[in-house]
């Protein structure tokens, strides 16, 4: 049995009454039977007809194909940002960084997000896009080219600053490197991603308009609407209103000040605010901390200090890598003769000295770090010194800047942030900077991505007053999957997913049982017993020795030790006296006795290590 529906659509309408039409109880019966459907729309708008073709690939012989939205990272957190979006048997992985361990994940150096379910899907991925250069955008990328070799897109500086990061690895391997321009489109398998011109607090930025065999998917990445920007031109808004009247399917919108109300400040702010520090502070070294990766920030430090006769030393691994890049590419301009070593600082007086560095986060061992508590091997602070911290601090960062700020304020050193002067402007954007990215989409679904869940919920409250249906919004999860077809969208299940800790050139190596030793370690402190026994005579040969670290000073607790050093050999004496001879068991009563007598007292619990030899 074969139905025929003859509709006459005219401009405007078409494709909206044919969904309507589609929704409706007795067509969707009729598909349920199986029965043959077909609907001829005679249609006077090419755009129209472009929908309805791409209406027709999501069905395929009657089934309805969905298409997923996958965070791996940066949803209850900040950084570490990679979604995966897929479609029958094709995947597109969006932006791949890493984040920065917390407080109780002693001695590791990086965080980055578990690719299992990447590795085992491989053979599907057509390609990483990336949104711009940041590390919680890119940082997590040489993780993943050691795991499969993937076409990487992403615009000029992006690729130059990727390019520094990836000399570093050893990966075997030529990646695939992709240079595009905001306004490029480039095909991935079944989609299509178009990048589109966004302000941040990097050059090169972008959004993404990712179209699908269901629809376009708008992701924003990391964006503010500078109005008056340093280079180049504003936030291409005509661009999102386009998409916005074609029809937009789903919003993935950035959510990091969704909290803020009002305007991110241009970064033309801090041009002026600068202008008037180096002014007022003409007798004295001047040292700016910022991120690495703001370039224009950089150049109107750079800038500044020509214009007030100061040469420039730039200090920090990630800076001069960042700095040699942006000159490299045409970013930055910087006269010659301005930039000097680091080394040779003490060849000029202080007052004609400007010094960027890193550690505007309070990073342990950065520059700035190591020249507060006077580790830095070339640069001393004193009273003769501006220091310039202009960055805010990354929540969960607030105790290590405040740190470093209460040390510098010791040695002297005058220190001005965002608390006390125009230093710092955010590159993110605020409320009515998202307002106008929704109304100008007018999504058929809203996901909010890149922060904790506050932010989140922040951004679905804002997303409600915008008139946006609460059952059209998806807050997810990291790893949670979001279907949407043309039946609707819903939740639908997890895949692996999680956190893999960099330690030093170990990537995984470090769990929760290594964690879980590091943070007894430094709680309470190590206690171990060397002992050298006779199993055949049953006697103790020699010792027990014992040594204490991070327990009690051995010399001021020689009443302690002994008692210890006397419980270990009854312990010992007692198993080889009843025949005990296995070494599991011996440890374990040596242990065992130990821990009760030092709980009682001390009212502590170290680790207790017994080395057990025979002879």
């Amino acid at each position: 049995m074969a139905v025929h529906i003859f509709i006459i659509l005219y401009e405007g309408s078409a494709w909206g009454c044919a969904e309507r039409l589609y929704d409706t109880y007795c067509i969707r019966l009729l598909l349920e039977q199986k029965y043959v459907f077909k609907i001829f729309c005679y249609i006077f708008n090419c755009e129209t007809q472009k929908k309805e073709r791409k209406y027709s690939m999501a069905r395929t012989k009657g089934k309805l194909k969905k298409l997923r939205v996958i965070p791996l990272g940066g949803l209850g957190e900040i950084g570490k940002n990679l979604t995966v979006l897929e479609y029958s048997d094709n995947i597109l992985i969006v932006d791949c960084g890493l984040g920065f361990p917390n407080d109780d994940m002693l001695g590791v150096d990086l965080v980055v997000n578990d690719i299992t379910y990447l590795i085992s899907n491989a053979e599907k991925i057509q390609g990483l896009v990336l949104t711009h250069g940041h590390e919680d955008h890119i940082g997590g990328i040489p993780y993943l080219l050691k795991k499969m070799n993937v076409p990487i897109y992403g615009t000029r500086l992006t690729l130059g600053i990727l390019e520094n990061k990836l000399a570093e690895h050893e990966l075997g391997f030529q990646p695939e490197l992709n240079c595009v321009c905001a306004g490029d489109t480039v095909k991935l398998g079944l989609f299509e991603v178009e990048f589109i011109h966004v302000n941040h607090s990097i050059a090169d930025a972008c959004a993404l308009a990712i179209r699908t065999p269901l629809g376009v998917i708008v992701h924003t990445g990391d964006f503010k609407i500078d109005t008056t920007p340093v280079e180049g031109e504003m936030t291409d808004l005509t661009r999102f209103g386009q998409l916005g009247k074609e029809g937009v399917l789903l919003l993935m919108c950035e959510s990091t000040n969704a909290e803020r109300p009002g305007y991110t400040p241009s970064e033309h702010k801090i041009a002026e605010s600068l202008v008037r520090i180096f002014d007022l502070y003409k007798d004295k070294r001047i040292v700016i901390a910022t991120f690495s990766s703001n370039v224009h920030r950089i150049q109107h430090i750079i800038s500044n200090s020509v214009k007030f006769g100061r040469k420039v030393a730039v200090t920090g691994r990630s800076m001069i890598n960042i700095v040699s890049a942006a000159v490299e590419l045409g970013y930055m301009n910087i006269p010659e003769g301005v930039l000097i070593d680091v080394s040779e600082i003490k060849k000029y007086p202080p007052e004609k000295l400007t010094v960027i560095s890193t550690g505007s986060q309070g990073e342990p061992m950065s520059a700035l770090y190591r020249m507060a508590f006077n580790m830095h091997d070339k640069i001393e602070l004193g009273t003769d010194d501006l220091v310039i911290i202009s960055a805010s601090a990354i929540p969960g960062n607030e105790k290590l800047v405040g740190n470093i700020i209460n040390e510098l304020y010791k040695k002297g050193v005058r220190v001005l942030n965002d608390s006390v002067a125009e230093v710092h402007v955010s590159g993110h954007a605020c409320q009515e900077e998202l307002k106008i990215i929704h109304a100008l989409t007018k999504p058929q679904y809203f996901m909010p991505i890149h922060g904790e869940a506050r932010h989140l919920y922040h951004h679905k409250e804002l997303a409600e007053y915008m008139g946006m249906e609460p059952n059209r919004i998806f807050i997810s999860e990291v790893g949670k999957i979001l279907e949407i077809g043309t039946d609707g969208a819903k939740f639908n299940g997890t895949v692996p997913s999680g956190i893999v800790l960099v330690d030093g050139t170990g990537v995984g190596d470090v769990g929760n049982v290594v964690l879980r030793d590091r943070r007894h370690l430094s709680e309470d402190g190590i206690i171990i017993v060397v002992a050298t026994i006779d199993t055949q005579a049953s006697d103790i040969v020699s010792g027990p020795e014992i040594v204490s670290r991070g327990f009690v000073y051995a010399k001021e607790s020689e009443p302690l030790i002994e008692q210890i050093r006397m419980i270990s050999r009854e312990a010992l004496y007692h198993c080889l006296d009843k025949g005990v001879r296995d070494w599991a068991q011996l440890k374990y009563k040596m242990k065992e006795d130990l821990s009760k007598f030092i709980y009682s007292q001390t009212k502590r619990k170290p680790m207790i290590l017994p080395i057990i030899m025979d002879i």
